[in-house]
C-alpha cells in the first residue's frame, strides 16, 4: 500500500506545475491609442518582423528572462517556438546582422514597471498582476 501512495505522490508532484499555469497577457502603456493586437501583430514584434504598433508608433518588445514560465508559454503560444528554437532563431538573425532580439527585462513585475513607464514598450506578464498602470491588448489562449 505504501508503494501505491508513493506512486500517487510522485504523479502529483509531476502534474503540480501544470495545475498552476497562470494566464499570460500582452500589455502596453495605458495611453496607447489601440485596444487590441492580433496574435500575428504580437508575434511579428517579438520575432523582429515588425517594429511598429498597429497605430504606426514605434514598438520596443520586452522579454522576460530566459527560463521563466511566462516566457516559455509566450514563445510556444505566440511565436510558435520552444525555448531552444526561439534562441536559435535570434542567434541566426544576430549572426547575419538582420536583427536584434527583444531585451530580457526580468520578471513579471520588472516588465510591468518598464511598460508602465514607457509608451513604446510592449511585454507580457501574468494576468493577475494587471492594474491601471498597463493596458492588456492580447490574451494568450
Amino acid at each position: 500500500m505504501s508503494k501505491f501512495k508513493a506512486i500517487i505522490a510522485a504523479i502529483g508532484l509531476i502534474l503540480a506545475p501544470f495545475a498552476v499555469l497562470a494566464e499570460v497577457v500582452v500589455v502596453v502603456h495605458p495611453s496607447a491609442s489601440f485596444d487590441s493586437m492580433s496574435a500575428d501583430d504580437v508575434s511579428r514584434l517579438f520575432l523582429g518582423k515588425s517594429k511598429k504598433f498597429p497605430d504606426g508608433s514605434a514598438a520596443v518588445p520586452l522579454n522576460q528572462d530566459e527560463g521563466s514560465a511566462a516566457r516559455d508559454t509566450f514563445n510556444e503560444q505566440v511565436c510558435k517556438k520552444n525555448a531552444s528554437q526561439y534562441k536559435a532563431y535570434w542567434s541566426k538573425l544576430v549572426f547575419t546582422g538582420k536583427g536584434t532580439p527583444p531585451k530580457d527585462a526580468g520578471d513579471d513585475n520588472a516588465v510591468k514597471s518598464l511598460v508602465a513607464s514607457n509608451p513604446n514598450m510592449v511585454g507580457y506578464i501574468e494576468a493577475s498582476l494587471v492594474d491601471a498602470s498597463v493596458k492588456v491588448v492580447f490574451k494568450l489562449n
